[in-house]
């Protein structure tokens, strides 16, 4: 027991060490927040308007702040004292006009023209300040160098929660250690105030990146689809759409889709007969109606069967007579919905005017927050004075002092809450309104009273009677109390005034009728119909659902009845019925209420912003790409309204073709698609993030046709590299291969290596994008500046075009070198060959017909590198670590040569020269070797394929074909010039020419006319304005 007790005794103290340990941490902590905020003596508040700013100001410093001017005329400073942080402090509230900071693609993809549209679903984007915000930014960044803290009042919701961290940025950007408060409050009131000033919480960053998050995505989406939509429709319909904005949102097109789909369900309707029987009984002055049980009936003949059996002994029974209590509930408190609903029912004024008033209302302090999901008033919240204050008013004020009298407020309370703000109610009386702003104040205090008050009361009375066994009903309501109607004028209740009828009792029907009638269609909606279908649907939120219906408005998609009921236009019929044909309901609300539902998860955290950014993107891009592949649906779908479309000739919807990707770029990440050189003769790879980042691979002349093909290579990296159907000119390729047979083009088919002479690179470089800083293991595509293009025809002095203005300096990629091929002891004593990887190569022999064959090589044993070296071509010592470079004699595979230096064709594609490498001699003497750009001694090859060089020697580079320097020169030019002149040093390539020294120029052999290249891309076969790259 001892022992136990002691046990116990140790755990007791150590978990008091623990407690003690866990409050010296706390303490600490609050000492360092206190420190911190004891060197606080100026605070810099923000607010979202220059109106909120001057009521939270005129509060805090009870009317005694001093106003000054900022750098931008419509927002003010306003400066005073406050005991804040437990001292005294000075502030400086200021103001900004809504969002600071805009988002905008970066500077390339900005032009309506720069790129394909589909481009811009990954484009990069970036924040910027407009040109009419710069002052204001200027004044932040100005006062906050002075402030220690920076308070942030903006309104308490989505947006204004992302202003406020757009506010940061800038101040932050000026103080790095500024401390940062946020003030949470409901309406401009001084209680409300000054309990956010001594409440001051952290900005929530999951609520700001929901913000972002929808704001990237209406780029994206509007501005892609926007595009395609103009574009198009332009051209087809030059005569009506030539000057419309034809644009997209993912939320104005749902919107749009709604007043489509009830247009077109009443041109669908029809309308059907019905029939009924109908009584009327005349008493005491007053003509009672009688409607039939069974409503109403659509055979005619049963109908007219019991009507005449109804007259065969028309005399009534009264079967029942009962009577119960009947009310009409009072309103719920007002969100910002029905708000909207009920000024346009009621107020007749438009969702959009009234969320302006509403918002200036708030700002002067008359009323709470506008922008609500609430319905339910918290209980900490003091109704009565908000009733007392409207007890001075002559219309109201009555009904307010009886509120007050018969125990104060009980609202009634709905469902909803959005745990941020109460419901909309008047914060204070005034008098001095005019016009709407008027009329909607009057509303909101009538509803508030109304909702505080009490349910009006009646009786109602119900008859039913009997004619031979067919049973009528009519009833009766008589008025007890009515309530909250005495202050809303805008429900109508009506008494109903019927005879005394006694249970038992007969009479004889004034008339029994048998009528008929038709069915009617829906009628069109109204915005408080379009609202409620909106927020049904997930479509918007509360504060953007009269923004979307301006939208569709302001575009022509759709227009008012003089009754004020929405009427699509025709524009608007064909977008949504073009689109629904696609087989893509875009004007359904789905896609659009996922988002808003995955928007409100990164609100409260349960998930990651850039994931829903990611999977949305992919969605809507996987759309647009279907989209415009179906766009003649579109297009017939309009000219059932606007005439005839105009067929685009051959070269304009290749243009519009959105090709799908086939594998990503090895320089910047994004995808690469297969296109057609805008000529139509030929095809080329190309990166979508175009002018962005060149990279591209041009196929030679000699595939006829190439397609993207379902497969996926299971080997290259990154994954998905799609696979490609080939189909080739005959003659161009071994006579054992097919003309056309489906390949990869990531780099693991060595064949279509050589045939299309790919080059490849073991890790990404620079670019036009952002460079991978681990690529993936693999090959990637080489980029020839910044394209991966055929090798271009030059001159004797190998001069490079000029590059052209347009075209961005870039820095150049830094490649690590592939490893040497390394001698390693065998088993036997020999020398071993070691491949790129490190491994011991294996030995093969060339089965295929043709010169080679029979021939032994050593390639890689894992199929990871690209290493070859001809088993007879064994590396020379003093060089042998570099690899056994190149083919004597080249296989018959390789793709037409280019042309080689001093004007003649040269070798085949497997020893291609490089425009810019220098040939180099060790002497003047015909007997000394020519040394490679490598500092290597160079090799000797021979051409073996048929052509004027067949059977002609060259030299080129030793080492194997993915480290060559690309160095060439034919061994019959390599010569010393004859007497009287020489080279004192060597000829220069890459952009100058090569000086003469001493005299007579060299021997050179026939020199060809250079063949004009374009100023894009550097290819010759088009000039700047027909580039490909231009697509």
């Amino acid at each position: 027991m001892i022992f136990q007790s002691g046990c116990l005794t140790l755990r007791a103290g150590l978990r008091l060490t623990t407690v003690q340990e866990k409050f010296s941490w706390f303490c600490r902590r609050v000492s360092t927040e206190d420190m911190r905020r004891a060197q606080i003596k100026k605070v810099l508040c923000v607010a979202e308007k220059n109106d909120a700013a001057k009521g939270i100001a005129e509060i805090m410093s009870n009317g005694g702040m001093r106003r000054k001017e900022g750098l931008s005329r419509f927002n003010k400073i306003y400066e005073y004292e406050y005991h804040w942080f437990g001292q005294n402090v000075t502030v400086s509230m200021t103001s900004v006009s809504g969002h600071l900071l805009g988002l905008e693609f970066k500077a390339p993809f900005q032009k309506w023209h720069s790129c394909n549209p589909v481009v811009l679903f990954d484009a990069e984007v970036e924040k910027y300040c407009p040109d009419n915000y710069v002052d204001i930014k200027r004044t932040l960044e100005r006062e906050v160098r002075q402030c220690q803290a920076l308070v942030i009042w903006t309104d308490c919701d989505r947006e204004g929660e992302n202003i406020g961290f757009e506010v940061i940025e800038v101040c932050k950007a000026v103080k790095q250690n500024l401390q940062v408060f946020r003030a949470r409050f409901s309406e401009i009131t001084p209680n409300s105030i000054r309990n956010a000033c001594q409440n001051l919480a952290e900005p929530d960053q999951n609520v700001s990146d929901a913000v972002d998050v929808r704001q990237e995505l209406d780029l994206r989406i509007g501005a892609s689809f926007t595009r395609f939509q103009t574009l198009r429709l332009q051209k087809i319909f030059p005569t009506v759409l030539s000057d419309q904005l034809i644009s997209y949102g993912s939320c104005q097109f749902p919107t749009l889709g709604f007043v489509v789909e009830r247009f077109k369900a009443i041109q669908a309707f029809i309308p059907e007969t019905f029939y009924k029987i109908k009584v009327t009984h005349e008493m005491e002055d007053c003509e009672v109606d009688f409607g039939w049980k069974r409503n109403r009936l659509f055979h005619h003949t049963a109908c007219l069967v019991l009507y005449q059996m109804c007259m065969e002994n028309p005399v009534a029974t009264v079967i029942n007579v009962s009577s119960k209590p009947k009310s009409k509930w009072r309103p719920l408190p007002l969100d910002t919905v029905e708000l909207e609903k009920l000024a346009s029912r009621k107020l007749k004024i438009s969702a959009k005017e009234t969320m302006k008033i509403a918002e200036k209302l708030y700002t002067q302090g008359f009323i709470s927050y506008p922008r609500t999901e609430t319905n339910i008033f918290p209980k900490d919240l003091n109704l009565t004075p908000l009733v007392e204050q409207q007890t001075q008013d002559a219309h109201w004020g009555s009904f307010a002092q009886g509120i007050l009298e018969r125990g104060g407020p009980t609202p009634r309370n709905g469902t909803k809450t959005d745990q941020a703000h109460p419901p909309i109610h008047p914060t204070k009386y005034t008098s001095g309104l005019q016009g709407n702003e008027q009329r909607l104040y009057e509303f909101i205090v009538r509803h508030f009273l109304a909702c505080c008050s009490q349910d009006a009361q009646g009786q109602e009375t119900t008859v039913d009677i009997d004619i031979a066994q067919e049973r009528f009903a009519t009833h009766g309501l008589m008025i007890i109390a009515r309530n909250y109607l005495d202050v809303y004028p805008y429900d109508k209740w009506y008494a109903k005034v019927i005879p005394v009828y006694e249970r038992g009792s007969q009479f004889q029907p004034t008339t029994i009728e048998m009528l008929d009638g038709e069915t009617s269609p829906p009628q069109l909606l109204t915005e408080a119909d379009l609202i409620s279908l909106m927020e049904k649907h997930g479509i918007g939120t509360d504060a953007t659902h009269a923004d979307h219906i301006e939208t569709i408005k302001s575009r022509m998609y759709v227009g008012l009845t003089p009754d004020q009921r929405f009427l699509p236009g025709e524009l608007g019929m064909g977008l949504v019925e073009g689109y629904d044909s696609m087989g893509y309901e875009m004007s359904k609300p789905d896609l659009r209420a996922e988002l808003e539902a995955d928007l409100k998860l990164i609100c409260e955290g349960r998930k990651d912003k850039f994931t829903v950014l990611r999977q949305q993107i992919q969605n809507y891009k996987q759309v647009f790409i279907e989209a415009v592949r179906k766009a003649k649906k579109l297009d017939q779908a309009l000219s059932s309204y606007f005439g005839e479309a105009r067929e685009f000739t051959q070269q304009e919807e290749i243009q519009m073709e959105i090709p799908l990707p086939i594998r990503k770029c090895p320089q910047c990440s994004r995808d690469m698609a297969l296109k057609r050189k805008k000529d139509g003769k030929g095809f080329f790879l190309s990166c979508m993030g175009y002018p962005g980042c060149k990279a591209a691979v041009w196929f030679p002349e000699s595939v006829l046709e190439v397609s993207r093909d379902e497969s996926v290579c299971p080997t290259c990296r990154p994954h998905p590299v799609q696979r490609l159907k080939f189909k080739f000119k005959r003659g161009s390729l071994p006579p054992a291969m097919p003309l056309e047979f489906v390949s990869c083009i990531g780099g693991c088919d060595e064949m279509l290596r050589e045939i299309l002479d790919l080059k490849y690179l073991r890790g990404g470089g620079g670019g036009g994008g952002t460079p991978q800083t681990n690529p993936p293991s693999g090959s990637y595509l080489r980029n020839n500046q910044s394209h991966n293009q055929p090798a271009r025809p030059d001159n004797s002095c190998g001069r490079q075009p000029p590059r052209s203005k347009l075209e961005p300096k870039r820095p150049a990629a830094v490649v690590s070198a592939p490893r040497p091929v390394q001698a390693a002891q065998g088993p036997a004593g020999e020398n071993a060959v070691v491949c790129n990887c490190g491994q011991d190569a294996i030995i093969l022999t060339v089965r295929k017909e043709g010169p080679n064959q029979g021939r032994q090589f050593y390639k890689c044993n894992t199929g990871n590198c690209s290493f070859f070296l001809w088993a007879d071509q064994q590396p020379e010592e003093g060089h042998g670590s570099a690899g056994g470079g190149g083919f004597s004699n080249p296989p018959r595979s390789a793709a037409r040569p280019s042309s080689g230096f001093g004007g003649s064709a040269g070798p085949s594609s497997s020893v291609t020269g490089r425009p810019g490498g220098n040939s180099r001699f060790s002497g003047g003497g015909g007997g000394d070797a020519a040394v490679c750009s490598c500092n290597e001694p160079a090799v000797t090859r021979t051409v073996m394929k048929d052509g004027p060089n067949r059977g002609r020697s060259f030299h080129t580079c030793p080492k194997p074909r993915e480290q060559q320097c690309g160095f060439f020169q034919w061994a019959d030019e390599n010569v010393p010039p004859g007497p009287g002149g020489g080279f004192d040093s060597a000829p220069q390539f890459g952009g100058q020419k090569g000086k003469r020294q001493g005299g007579n120029a060299p021997t050179k052999g026939p020199a060809s006319k250079r063949q004009m290249t374009c100023g894009v891309c550097h290819q010759p076969g088009h000039n700047r304005t027909t580039c490909p790259q231009n697509n």
